[in-house]
């Protein structure tokens, strides 16, 4: 995964762009990660960690609709979350996590280890469903992981275009 945020932040500071998060399930994990190396604060310019639903609607304006009809565990739940952070937070990109990272919580149309990644960038939203096995904490990694690689593939096209 260090490579992974090497190259993430390699990317973000040669295209001098910037990147927010909204996390709930991995409760400030990814920005964690982008910021773990040095001269992060050229790229990342901050995060939500918007573990309640409450936080989802109010800070990242997630509808309670979007929320009651498909739950706080879906594509378009983290797609309003990247996109509202993205336009709070002013950046060229902004990614979400939301999931259920167990080992409690789970449904049979919703399991443990169920995580969904948002992508914003300037040009579209879209997210990714995962569902990843292992502890609490191995899922937790996982999505930051899968994350930054969903991140990764956006820089790079968005580079390229």
């Amino acid at each position: 995964m260090r490579e992974d945020i090497a190259q993430v932040a390699r990317l973000l500071t040669d295209a001098n762009m910037t990147v927010a998060v909204a996390e709930s399930c991995t409760a400030g994990g990814l920005a964690v990660a982008l910021t773990s190396l040095p001269g992060s604060s050229r790229f990342f310019r901050g995060g939500v960690v918007a573990y309640d639903n409450a936080v989802k609607t109010s800070l990242l304006g997630v509808s309670r609709s979007a929320i009651d009809a498909q739950g706080a565990v879906s594509a378009p739940t983290a797609e309003a979350m990247a996109a509202n952070c993205r336009s709070l937070l002013e950046t060229d990109f902004a990614v979400s996590i939301t999931g259920i990272a167990g080992p409690d919580g789970g449904t049979e149309s919703k399991p443990v280890g169920l995580v969904f990644v948002g992508l914003a960038t300037r040009r579209e939203t879209s997210s990714r469903r995962f569902q990843f096995a292992g502890s609490r904490e191995d899922v937790r990694a996982a999505a930051v992981h899968a994350a930054l690689r969903f991140l990764h593939a956006a820089i790079e096209s968005s580079v390229q275009t």
